[in-house]
């Protein structure tokens, strides 16, 4: 074979590789992320990850289904809806959208590198779990469990 041919290879080979890892991790629910200059006193309960931002939105009942998107995201429009459903079905969930590209120093500050990401926020605003890419119901819905 040719030197061509294997290059082409090794390309076809690292995309489909890198294909299985994005449909492995997008969407799924994490950890937390450490917030920038959001730690509270030892004595203090810890702050919402809003907490200084501009964001005219209120907080759930039971908990927040904060959505980081941007205006050219065919994935954001799929995660609008999914978590539009969920907090229209369980009772003291809201759902909260903020278009990244208007508030970059809340995105800086939570560490959203990707839209959509999801924050699941417990009733206080503090943060749960998180998810990058397009979660599915069922995914949200037991990230949701940890906050309730």
């Amino acid at each position: 074979m040719t030197t061509g041919a294997w290059v082409l290879i090794a390309a076809v080979a690292l995309a489909t590789a890198f294909g299985l890892y994005r449909a492995v991790v997008d969407g799924r629910f994490s950890g937390t992320h450490r917030v920038k200059g959001g730690e509270p006193l030892p004595d203090e309960a810890p702050l919402s990850v809003l907490h200084g931002a501009d964001i005219d939105h209120e907080l759930g009942e039971r908990a927040t289904l904060l959505q980081f998107s941007s205006a050219f995201c065919a994935p954001c429009r799929a995660t609008r809806r999914v978590l539009a459903d969920i907090a229209e079905a369980v009772p003291g969930v809201v759902h909260v959208e903020i278009d990244a590209e208007h508030h970059l120093e809340l995105v800086r500050r939570l560490g959203v590198l990707r839209t959509p990401t999801t924050l699941v926020l417990d009733s206080r605003g503090v943060e749960v779990a998180r998810a990058s890419g397009a979660p599915r119901k069922e995914q949200v819905l037991s990230a949701l469990e940890a906050a309730v």
